[in-house]
């Protein structure tokens, strides 16, 4: 199954609701005032457009995802590598990584994905 596509202000919503879930969507509403500044009215609009497109479920008023962070953020780069990159990940990784220092760790890090791809 495909991972839903999720802009980045239900992004942000999900932030909020992977953090603290399951949730009453009253109290989901009141997290997004204090962090989002939305009107109660918003967050439902959300929940409700987040339903419909299988991202959550709402269930006797309690929110919980159906896809975790890593899905969407997979998701999210799967589609830059494609629309940006022509699907060509070496030229990601290669664009990604100029403009930053890599740490020995992360270097390490990713050295063991790849020797993991290889096997």
């Amino acid at each position: 199954m495909d991972t839903p596509k999720v802009f980045d202000s239900e992004y942000r919503f999900c932030l909020i609701l992977w953090e603290h879930e399951p949730i009453k969507s009253t109290e989901l509403a009141k997290l997004c005032d204090v962090e989002l500044g939305w009107k109660k009215a918003t967050t439902y609009t959300v929940i409700k457009r987040l339903t419909e497109r299988g991202v959550i479920k709402s269930e006797n008023a309690v929110i919980t995802s159906l896809v975790t962070k890593e899905e969407v953020q997979a998701a999210e780069v799967d589609e830059i590598v494609e629309k940006t990159f022509e699907g060509n990940i070496p030229q990601f990784l290669a664009a990604f990584s100029r403009g930053r220092k890599l740490t020995r760790k992360e270097i390490d890090q990713i050295q063991k994905m790849i020797d993991e791809f290889k096997e």
